[in-house]
Order: C-alpha cells, then sequence, then structure tokens
C-alpha cells in the first residue's frame, strides 16, 4: 500500500517536511492522480515523469531607469565634452536650459567639472568643461577696520557728501568701511581707483545701469562699483482714502508691498569679462565681510581676462596685417602679370591688322601697275609709299621684343586682384 510519504515523493520528488509537534496545519494541497493512473505506475516497476505543480516565482527587480542628468552626463562624455541640441520641435529644444539647470543643481557634476550652456546658431550647446584653477585657489581674507582713522582718498570724497550714495546713516559707517577694506586691498595689488558719484544710487530693477560711485582698474579694465541698500517688503494695507479711490477711479491701483530701507548691503560691479559674479549681498551665514575677497579676485580676474584679451586683439591685427601684406604682394604680381598678358595680347592684335594691311597694299601695288603713267600713277605709288611705311611701324615684328615696362600700380588698380581686401590697410 502506499504510504503518504511515497504519494508525496511521487507527486514533488521530495520527502514531507516534519511538521512540529502540537500544531495544527493543513497539509499542502495535491495534485490529483487517476487511480487507474497510480495502479500503472505500481504495476511497472518504473519511474514515470510526473507533471510537477506550478511554482511561483518573484519577478526580477527592474533596472532603475537612468535620470536626465546622467544621460546628459553620458551623452557628454561619449561626444566629447560639447553636443548641440537641434530637436526638429522647439518646445523641446526649449526644454534644456532648464534641465541643465536641474544638472547643476544635483550634485552629479564632477567638482572639477562645470556645465556651461547658451543658444548659438546651430540651436542649444552644452558643454561640460574643466573648473578654472581660479575657483580652488584659497583667498586670503580682507581685513576691515573697526572704525576709520585714515580714510582712502576716495571714501573721504563720498563722505563728503550729505548723504552718499543714497544710503541711510544706519549704514553708512559700515559702507564707508567696507569701500575702504576693498580699494586698500586692490591698491596693494597695483590697481588704480578713481571716485566717480555719490549724489543717486539706481532702481533695483536697474542696478546695473546707473552711474558709479567708484572704480577700480585693472590691467586696463575698468570696473564700475555701486553700493546699494537693500529694501525689506511688508504686506501693503490699504488706507481708507486708498480704498475710496479705487472704488471711484479705476485707473487707481494700491499698491501690494511696502518697502523700508534695511541694514543689508549690495555691491554690484559692472564692466569687464564676469567670472564668479555680478553682484554680492549680506546674508545671514555669510556677510560681505566675508566675501570682499571674492570681489578682489573678480577684478583681478577681470583685468587678466581684459589683457589676454588686448594681447589676442594685437596678435589677431598683426595677423590680419601679415595676412593684407601678402595679399597686397599678390596683386601687385598678379597686375603685372596682367599688364604682360594686355600688352601681349596688343601686339597680336596689331601684328594681325599689320598683316592684312600689307597684303592690301600689296594688291595696291598690283593694281598700280595698270595705271597709265601720268599723276594719277603718281599719286597711287605715293600712297602706297606711305601706307607701306605706316605698315612697317604698326607691325610689332619690325620692333625690339622685349618684357613691357609695368607702371606703378594705383589703389583702383589693384582693388580687382585683391579678393575681398581693401588696398587703403587692413582695417577698412
Amino acid at each position: 500500500m502506499l504510504t503518504e510519504a511515497g504519494q508525496q515523493y511521487l507527486e514533488h520528488g521530495s520527502q514531507p517536511l516534519e511538521q512540529p509537534r502540537g500544531e495544527n496545519t493543513a497539509p499542502p494541497p495535491r495534485a490529483k492522480i487517476q487511480s487507474s493512473d497510480m495502479a500503472k505506475i505500481e504495476n511497472s516497476g518504473t519511474k514515470a515523469a510526473l507533471p510537477l505543480p506550478v511554482q511561483r516565482t518573484r519577478p526580477l527587480p527592474r533596472k532603475k531607469a537612468k535620470t536626465v542628468t546622467e544621460q546628459l552626463l553620458e551623452e557628454l562624455a561619449e561626444a566629447g565634452g560639447r553636443i548641440v541640441k537641434r530637436e526638429a520641435s522647439g518646445r523641446e529644444t526649449e526644454k534644456w536650459p532648464i534641465r541643465v539647470a536641474a544638472a547643476r543643481r544635483s550634485g552629479k557634476i564632477p567638482a572639477t567639472k562645470e556645465l556651461h550652456a547658451g543658444w548659438c546658431n546651430d540651436g542649444y550647446e552644452i558643454r561640460l568643461v574643466d573648473t578654472p584653477a581660479w575657483r580652488f585657489a584659497v583667498l586670503p581674507p580682507v581685513p576691515v577696520p573697526a572704525r576709520l582713522t585714515t580714510p582712502h582718498p576716495v571714501v573721504k570724497a563720498l563722505q563728503a557728501h550729505p548723504q552718499p550714495m543714497a544710503l541711510t546713516k544706519a549704514v553708512q559707517g559700515r559702507a564707508f568701511r567696507l569701500i575702504h577694506a576693498l580699494l586698500t586691498a586692490t591698491q596693494k595689488l597695483g590697481y588704480a581707483s578713481a571716485f566717480g558719484t555719490a549724489d543717486s544710487a539706481p532702481a533695483p530693477h536697474r542696478r546695473r545701469n546707473g552711474p558709479p560711485h567708484f572704480t577700480i582698474t585693472a590691467q586696463g579694465q575698468r570696473c564700475d562699483f555701486l553700493i546699494l541698500q537693500e529694501q525689506d517688503r511688508t504686506e501693503h494695507i490699504p488706507t481708507k482714502k486708498e480704498l475710496s479711490d479705487a472704488e471711484k477711479h479705476s485707473w487707481v491701483r494700491i499698491p501690494r508691498y511696502d518697502t523700508s530701507p534695511a541694514e543689508r548691503l549690495r555691491i554690484c560691479v559692472g564692466g569687464g569679462l564676469r567670472h564668479r559674479a555680478g553682484e554680492w549681498a549680506d546674508m545671514a551665514a555669510c556677510p560681505l565681510e566675508d566675501q570682499l575677497a571674492e570681489i578682489v579676485q573678480e577684478v583681478g580676474l577681470r583685468g587678466e581676462a581684459a589683457e589676454r584679451k588686448r594681447l589676442a586683439d594685437l596678435e589677431a591685427a598683426r595677423e590680419k596685417r601679415l595676412q593684407w601684406e601678402a595679399a597686397m604682394r599678390r596683386a601687385k604680381i598678379d597686375f603685372a602679370e596682367a599688364a604682360r598678358v594686355q600688352h601681349l595680347e596688343a601686339q597680336e592684335r596689331a601684328w594681325r591688322r599689320a598683316t592684312g594691311l600689307a597684303e592690301y597694299i600689296g594688291a595696291l601695288r598690283i593694281h598700280a601697275q595698270t595705271l597709265a603713267t601720268g599723276p594719277e600713277r603718281d599719286g597711287a605709288e605715293a600712297w602706297i609709299a606711305w601706307a607701306a611705311d605706316h605698315v612697317e611701324r604698326l607691325n610689332p615684328l619690325n620692333g625690339t621684343l622685349r618684357l613691357p615696362e609695368i607702371p606703378e600700380p594705383r589703389a583702383s588698380d589693384l582693388q580687382p586682384f585683391l579678393h575681398g581686401w581693401n588696398p587703403y590697410g587692413p582695417g577698412y
């Protein structure tokens, strides 16, 4: 008789697990086998392959999809650090500035790399470049004096005004000390400074358009400085008069916010090629005193960039003049060659004309011999003699054959041979 363990072995190919005593557990469901089939299995004495029960398996974990930033960085690495996005759909291309900004915030860009992007003629250009060395430079702090005993001359000029830079009394002293520290630090580096204006301050939305309060010049690059006082904004509570006027007149607009001068300052720097930033402001964790070193470095970086540009412009101008001079030499050679060709073609035309006239004079001589002796024949022979002499002078083969003398070309003579260059100089 087939035991329960044998039945388990035939059905599942393994012995049943021993159940702990005291536990009332139901046996696992078994596949039903017909009694006639079981009898055949027992009588045959051989093991028959029985269908195994379907076992449930856990699905394989899905591979995490790559983010847009990861895809962008991989694409840049495969393209050598530069790609240009030019999708057929304009809406798709417009998404890339947002994606680049998200990639910069993601923290996945290596510390030694920077992500640059901008529009170009071909589309939206994205570049992964090496971080410049100046970002890793250790900047010495700029000391700010607790009080001004001997202020810088520019600071003295600012102090001479009743309300310099449109600052309130609460922040004027600190602003003077910051300016003094900044000017003193840049003066030690050899930079020049000058007073600008102290009478005005531009509106907050036009910070970079106002006249500078002072300037610092590094390697020929002038940087314009503005010292602005930040404004605190609070919700405006309409007055009864404002509400009444707005109800009576449709053009009356009640302001949403009220502004009041804060004790925070902002330094704006204009002019030259921006590197770190164009504005520095007081922050709770980092006041302007701790940011002066960056401003000093920014002035130096703009000066170095201006010097590099100046040298590059000089080299470009020198190279352009060399190209112009080479073009002028080629133009003079081409002009001389064209003059020789023109002289040769003129000789060829004169020779053909002389040859034709010589044949005609030969015919005249034959005709003159048919004339009777007398005035008519004498006149014909005189005419033939003059014509023969003229043909003799006209034929270039009767003269000295040599290279023609080339006249000194004028500017207009060289213009057709300069291929776009101006004969008066490379700067025209």
